[in-house]
């Protein structure tokens, strides 16, 4: 794999457009944007603040480089959005890998799909590869072979070797490409920092017809939502599913998945992206439907089947992959709040943004008030995603709580409080009762998968929280040099939000 280009030299291209990302937010007096990925503050000057009024109102990015490199700046801080036109790559600088293994009736039907594409079908050894052949060569594709299973990372490489076009796009075969799935995607390769693009990958709409395919439906397994994001570890958008996703040939080398990984390669070549300086881009506006288990017993080893790739991926990305992290001047008012001790919880709470307001201190026009956005309002908007993270992880503990008598209430509203707030808010096709009941099974096939993966990869990190106690919140030379006419930079402190991290929930 090659790496980037250089970030800081390396400006935004003209003809692209920004929007703020819709967890950015505006402060004192819209001098200052909260937000991106790592949490950061950036103060603007009266130019960047007029462009970005601009690129907000539709405008593009133009010629001037000044203003290309604080476009580059603000998407590579995860603020901003970056807004591709037409772009130059169109779908005949395409090529599509479908790694199979059996499947032959799906796999018809996705190459039904893709009509009109340049297509290589990679066969991994399936029980009739004569089979898999013949529907590939009728469809137009090309074909290979592999006389032993060796993967879908494997086979993925072997179909990538063999590719020409600047762009290849991997797709699974049990999922099927929604109308205009591609060219959401091209126009942002124009950008030479763009290594990878993903769609939003769906529940097929065949699999509604029971409670779990309703519940799979509201909560797919490899759905990452509904806003387009920068991915990175431990950011709002941590991976993308390689069911589907298109990369840049150039910067791909010949073994760009890493064929030892059996599960989890897709999380593991986003992050090594990420460690070699590329962006990787996920745009909901395309979708791609996927085929996923219809049945409990199938479902449920599915599931436990990803949190085993938590071990292993940890043991290759140390830093990347914790169930949660946050202050810990968060996690101490989350504790004295359960614990009973309310006047002890807004203690810690108003400390951390006495102290947080002392770090603003002439760096902003309001302190007091943005300490308090940071710190208290980072408290409580996180105390969900963190209790997610660690029930998602240790729920097999809390299933064991509930068998003990003074643990019982306690396990039981930690394993029940995140489906019934999640069926909340998705809005659902199924009665809270069921969806809670099938959101802690789905918790518990997990964390038992991410327990066993664990103990196979020795290593506890996948189950260990991280804490902070003082994050960098802003360099203060950084903000006070102006930074030509672009201002500051960045930084949480006291209480800042949490990442809880999704281990494809």
């Amino acid at each position: 794999m090659a790496h980037a280009p250089d970030r800081k030299t390396t400006p935004l291209p003209p003809g692209f457009g920004l929007t703020a990302d819709p967890t950015t937010t505006i402060l004192d007096g819209g001098n200052v944007l909260m937000g991106g990925s790592p949490f950061r503050l950036l103060r603007f000057s009266r130019r960047a603040r007029d462009l970005t009024a601009a690129w907000e109102a539709g405008s593009v990015v133009g010629t001037r480089r000044a203003d290309q490199l604080l476009a580059r700046r603000l998407v590579s801080s995860g603020l901003f959005l970056p807004r591709p036109g037409p772009g130059n790559f169109t779908a005949d600088d395409v090529t599509v890998v479908v790694p199979v293994r059996d499947r032959p009736e799906q796999l018809r039907r996705l190459l039904v799909g893709l009509e009109g594409l340049s297509c290589i079908v990679v066969d991994d050894a399936s029980a009739d590869p004569s089979l898999t052949e013949e529907i590939a060569r009728k469809a137009g594709a090309s074909f290979l072979s592999l006389p032993v299973n060796q993967g879908p990372s494997s086979a993925r490489n072997i179909g990538l070797a063999a590719a020409t076009t600047p762009l290849v796009v991997f797709i699974d075969s049990d999922c099927v490409p929604c109308d205009g799935w591609l060219s959401p995607l091209l126009g942002y390769f124009d950008d030479p920092l763009v290594a990878a693009v993903a769609p939003r990958i769906v529940a097929l709409s065949t699999v509604r017809a029971t409670a779990l395919g309703r519940y799979q439906a509201s909560r797919p397994s490899l759905d990452m939502g509904t806003a387009a994001g920068l991915v990175r570890p431990l950011s709002r958008i941590p991976y993308v599913p390689s069911a589907t996703i298109v990369i840049r040939r150039e910067m791909a080398g010949e073994r760009l998945f890493d064929p030892d990984l059996r599960g989890g390669e897709d999380v593991d070549l986003v992050w090594r992206l990420h460690e070699a300086g590329w962006d990787v881009r996920y745009e909901p506006r395309s979708t791609v439907a996927h085929e996923g288990p219809t049945s409990f017993g199938p479902w449920t080893r599915r599931r436990a089947f990803y949190g085993t790739t938590a071990g292993p991926l940890a043991r290759r990305h140390p830093h990347s992959l914790v169930p949660v992290t946050t202050s810990a001047w968060s996690a101490a008012v989350w504790g004295l709040t359960l614990a009973r001790r309310p006047l002890l919880a807004l203690t810690v709470m108003a400390t951390s943004v006495v102290i947080l307001a002392r770090r603003l201190q002439g760096l902003v026009d309001e302190p007091g008030k943005v300490a308090v956005t940071i710190a208290g309002g980072g408290t409580a908007r996180s105390s969900i995603p963190a209790l997610q993270g660690i029930v998602r992880a240790w729920a097999p503990a809390f299933v064991l709580g509930l068998l003990l008598p003074r643990t019982r209430r306690a396990s039981a509203l930690a394993l029940l409080v995140p489906g019934l707030h999640e069926w909340w808010a998705t809005g659902a096709d199924l009665d809270p009762v069921r969806f809670a009941a099938l959101h802690v099974v789905d918790d518990v096939a997990y964390g038992t998968g991410v327990w066993a993966g664990s103990v196979t990869a020795r290593t506890m990190r996948p189950l260990l929280p991280r804490l902070t106690l003082r994050s960098r919140v802003w360099s203060s030379r950084t903000l006070r040099s102006h930074l030509g006419d672009h201002g500051g930079d960045e930084s949480p402190g006291p209480g800042g939000p949490v990442v809880s991290t999704r281990g494809r929930t």
